[in-house]
């Protein structure tokens, strides 16, 4: 199968290709602004990888780019959550409109199906009880999250008016290896990651606020099983299905690494919703059980590779 991961030199994008190498009818074309950045996936030697660069933009040539693929991942995003809301204009431009432009790149290009990774986290907004399932209102508070569901609706559209074939996952927060343990999302990675450096770990608010965190490997495992799957559905919560607060996180860091965390506290902000965490029963209805791995255990393997590849 031709697969291209379009933004495939990310963390997603890393385990994803890692995955995908272990099928050997897979041929996998990695996607990404710069050739630098899949220095780390290089290194792995993977068999049957091709690795592009192209600036991603509005105006590339996406119908070069897809030419005789059979599965695009849409991983592309150029912003997150925490700075969305700061120049939302200008996110919805590079965002939705150039989705757009590679759903009608894939429809002239008869690609067989589309896999785009939104946001659990950010989709469903505030005022709904948890856990969310799909048919949760989708009132997003951040700009962010109104771009997954905008793209996600684009995808129905074009079901709808070329039957473009899709799968939409609304993925909670991953983390694990190959996620950067200094950038701005993933709390278990930063943290854990801080913690074995003995740095200041930072958190907004009083460390209340619950989230779902998926190991990155469940959250691969969860994506394959959902792009090959037959299920009616196109649109599927992945992550553990129950909450985790922040404060929990920190404790089993300490517990699990027999490290003393240092953490400074600080003021809460309006982008983070206080209580997110899905319901994967649809997901677990038509392919069985997640058996997600345990906080403890990801935090386990993820400090495991830390040790080794940053040398700690």
């Amino acid at each position: 199968m031709n697969i291209i991961i379009l933004g495939g030199a990310g963390f997603i994008g890393t385990n994803l290709a890692i995955s995908l190498s272990k099928d050997k009818y897979n041929i996998t074309q990695l996607v990404d602004k710069q050739l630098e950045y899949f220095v780390n996936i290089k290194s792995l030697n993977l068999p049957n990888m091709v690795y592009k660069c192209s600036p991603l933009s509005v105006n590339c040539d996406y119908d070069d780019l897809i030419k005789k693929q059979d599965v695009v991942y849409h991983l592309l995003s150029t912003t997150v959550p925490t700075t969305s809301n700061q120049h939302i204009s200008e996110e919805l431009n590079e965002n939705v409109t150039l989705s757009a432009k590679i759903f009608e790149a894939c429809v002239r290009q008869s690609v067989k199906k589309v896999v785009f990774i939104s946001s659990g986290g950010t989709v469903y907004g505030k005022e709904s009880e948890c856990p969310l399932n799909e048919k949760t209102p989708t009132n997003p508070i951040t700009a962010y999250g109104l771009q997954k569901i905008t793209i996600e609706r684009l995808l129905y559209l074009y079901n709808y008016m070329y039957g473009l074939d899709y799968r939409i996952i609304r993925l909670s927060n991953p983390y694990g290896p190959y996620q950067r343990p200094n950038g701005v999302l993933g709390a278990v990675t930063t943290f854990t990651y801080k913690a074995l450096k003995g740095e200041d770990i930072q958190v907004y608010g009083d460390g209340s606020v619950v989230r779902d965190f998926i190991y990155i490997d469940d959250a691969v495992k969860g994506i394959q099983t959902i792009v090959n799957g037959t299920d009616r559905h196109h649109t599927f919560n992945l992550g553990c299905g129950y909450g985790t607060s922040i404060k929990q996180v920190l404790d089993t860091i300490e517990r699990t690494l027999g490290i003393a965390v240092k953490v400074k506290y600080t003021e809460a902000r309006k982008v983070d919703v206080p209580v997110n965490y899905l319901d994967i029963t649809r997901y677990e209805t038509a392919y069985g059980s997640l058996n997600p791995l345990t906080l403890e255990e990801g935090i386990k393997n993820t400090a495991k590779f830390m040790k080794t590849f940053y040398e700690i």
